[in-house]
Formats: structure tokens, sequence, C-alpha cells
């Protein structure tokens, strides 16, 4: 691109469509939510694990289903150098489990669990809460079958969402059976669904003689029509399966986190089997899910792995703190306290040019010793530092001026009372640190 043609231009650079930045101002809910993750991810057990955030395009392909809308419409792929086909992850549970098989984790420790927080990419058309270029913060918990280890993701989920004091989701679970049960409820939903084909939206019918069950999570209202009325899977499903799902839900029921059966629930990935599950909020309008996951006891092997079961979920980020902000805008801040932005414990004010090297060194004697600290990088004059500090809401403010350089002081003026002290500049750290 020719710089001086695009100056004529007057064309203004903006972020890709379907990607935001996460300004300073707004960054205050993205760190509530990531430490309210990393805190109760490790206090269950999990461990952070962070892959490429591309990897072969075949991954994607073999885990999530070649007849999926993600495989089929949604991945960003490329050819390298190498002339080889790679994709930006849509999705992060496929590559932690090849990190998992291609590190061969499961012959050291076959039970595993893992967290991660990043960047995915799909091609969807853009709304508020859904992103090209998105984020979410997940669990995996591979290497058992136990039910149990299904309703401690969710309790992991909820307990996120509590943490942030987020109020007014709903817990919704399902079975969609296994390899066993599976292809008898397949069949008999086809057979009626072929009978109501000219009702579908175009994609569904291709899906028909595709991947019947991709037509089950469909959004298209006429397709939900046709789908609401269809058996429910818990109909069919194998003793294993319904022994499986009522263990999770009586487990659900002990530890006192509510939920909804929904008999209709399916997930857009072809590896999940048994429990799926999803935690929505109302105030995001048709698309409510913020936290979307289930068990996948299939796909390791299907990856060439061992058969060995295997859970999770993922927390969209960019919707759950959508859902935080229509909180916040309600003023529902008896519920939802609101966030202030981080505010330093002291402003160092330079009465000169000259002694401001001396406030510079007092400012990195602070903050060496884990106090925050700052002070104007502007030229701005005496009074005008002082009304900043006072805007930032500072609990001090130091003044070093020629007199107090001169005896080896600094004035220490405390903001909450107004009172001010004098205090040798070699013993203003221990000054501060009594004060903690």
């Amino acid at each position: 691109m020719n710089v001086e043609t695009d100056k004529k231009s007057g064309y203004v650079f903006k972020a890709p469509r379907g990607t935001e930045d996460v300004l300073p101002g707004n960054w205050a809910l993205w760190k509530k939510l990531e430490e309210a993750g990393r805190q109760e991810f490790e206090l269950c057990g999990y461990y952070e694990i962070r892959t490429p955030v591309f990897e072969d395009t075949r991954l994607f392909v073999r885990s999530i289903g070649e007849a999926t809308d993600i495989v089929e419409k949604e991945m960003y792929t490329f050819s390298d150098s190498e002339d080889s086909s790679i994709t930006l992850r849509p999705e992060n549970t496929a590559p932690v489990m090849r990190a998992y098989l291609e590190y061969e984790m499961h012959k050291t420790k076959k039970f595993q669990k893992y967290y991660y927080i990043g960047p995915q990419f799909r091609k969807e058309r853009p709304q508020a809460g859904r992103l090209r270029q998105f984020h979410q913060m997940g669990i995996e918990a591979v290497g058992a079958n136990d039910p149990l280890l299904d309703v401690e993701t969710i309790g992991v989920a909820v307990r996120i969402f509590d943490r942030i004091g987020l109020k007014g989701y709903n817990v919704k679970i399902n079975s969609i059976g296994c390899n066993e049960c599976r292809p008898v409820f397949r069949n008999i939903i086809k057979d009626i669904l072929c009978e109501r084909e000219t009702a579908l939206c175009e994609l569904c019918q291709s899906r028909l003689h595709r991947n019947v069950f991709r037509i089950l999570d469909c959004k298209n209202e006429k397709c939900k029509e046709v789908t609401h009325q269809l058996p429910p899977v818990n109909d069919y499903l194998c003793e294993e399966c319904r022994i499986h799902a009522n263990s999770v839900r009586e487990a659900l029921v002990g530890i006192g986190i509510p939920y909804i059966a929904d008999a209709h629930l399916v997930r857009g990935l072809d590896y999940y089997t048994k429990t799926v599950f999803e935690i929505t909020h109302s105030s995001l309008g048709a698309r409510d899910a913020i936290c979307a996951g289930g068990r996948y006891d299939n796909l390791i092997a299907d990856m060439g792995g061992p058969s060995i079961g295997a859970v999770g979920f993922a927390i969209g980020m960019e919707a759950t703190i959508l859902a935080m902000q229509n909180l916040l805008n309600k003023k529902t801040q008896s519920v939802y306290p609101e966030i202030n932005e981080p505010a330093p414990t002291v402003y160092i004010v330079s009465i000169d040019k000259e002694i401001k090297k001396h406030c510079f060194y007092l400012l990195n004697l602070l903050r060496k010793s884990g106090i925050s600290a700052d002070l104007d990088y502007e030229g701005r004059s005496p009074k005008a530092q002082m009304r900043v500090a006072n805007k930032l809401g500072v609990k001090y403010v130091l003044v070093l001026g020629p007199d107090e350089l001169e005896r080896g002081n600094v004035k220490v003026k405390i903001m909450e009372t107004g009172e001010e002290v004098i205090v040798r500049q070699d013993e203003i750290l221990n000054w501060f640190l009594q004060k903690r």
C-alpha cells in the first residue's frame, strides 16, 4: 500500500470486521473474569496449557466433524510455506487433546486436568458478543468416565459466574447417548425428518443425508418448530447412558446446582457423547449461551490415542462480559458492584523541572518495594499535578521542591485528612511500609 496515496484518500484504519480492541477503560471487566477463572481452575486442580493459535487443518476436520457448520463455513484456513493446510483454531478442545497425545501424557499420568484462556477464530456473521476473533476460557478433564466429573466441570463454571457476581444465568443439561444407542435414535429421527424435508431450511435439507444430528442444532425458527416435535433422545438411551445421566442429575441436586433438563439440547460438534450442557443468560437474546460443554469419550481414540473418557467446557468471554455489562447498565449495583479503575497509591509532585529526576528516583524506589506510584510526564504545573492526583483518587501525594531537596526531606500529604507531614527521604520507604 502506498502511504502517500492512503493519506490523500483520507482512509481511516479500523480493526478488521468481527474483531474488537479491548481498551484500557474496558479492561476491568476482562481482568475480573480472567482472575475469577484462574482462581477457580487452580482451586480445583486444573493446570494451564497453551497451544498454538493455528493447527493442521486435518485436526479440526477429524475432531469437529466434516459436516459441521464450523468446518464447512467458519474456519480460517490457509496454505503455509510447506504447502500444507493450516487453520486458525475455531475451538481449543482438539488442540489440547492433540498436545495430550503428542507428548504421550497418558503414559505418565492417564488422568490430567487442564485449563486454557485465549483467542479462537470463526468466520461468523459478527453480532453483539459473537465475533470472528473471540476469546474463551475452558477446562478439559481427561482420563475418566465418572459422571461426577461431569458435575465437577459444571460446578467450576457456575462458581466462576458466582465469583464475578453474574446473576440470572440458567444451567441446561441433556444426554445425547453414545455409539451404542445413538444409531437407533438417528434412524428414527431421520425417517421422521425425511417426511418433513420441505419444511426444513436449505442447509438442513443437505444435512439430512449427511449428518442428521446437525439439524437438531439449527437456529432457524422453522427448523426449530420441526425438531421440537421430535421424540427426545432420552427415550432411546441405553442402560449405561441412562444410569450416567441420572447420576449427573442427582449429583447436581446434591450440591445445590439447579438445572433445566432440556431434551432438545445438542452441541454443534461431532465429538460429544452422553452429557452435554449450556449455561445461558437471558439478557443476550436469542444467542444466549455464555458457556457450553459436555463429555467426549471417543475423541481421543478417534485421534489415534487410547480409549479414555474426557469432559470439559468453554466459557465465551465476550458473551459473558456483555452479560456483565447488561447488569451494570441496569444499575443493579446491589447485586453486581461497580468496578473502579485501578489508581496508584502515591502520586509524586515535582515543583520544578530540575527536581524531576529526584522524583523519578523516588518513584522507582517505591515501585521496587511493591508500592504503586506515578508522576507527571506532561510538564504540568504543580497545581495541575495536584489536580491530577485528586482526580486519580490517590491516598498520598509526595511533594518535592528545592527546600525539601536541600534538607533531604519530602513532604507527604495524606489525601483523606489533608494532613501534611515531613519525612526524611532516606526514611520514606520505611514510612510507607509501616502504613501497610
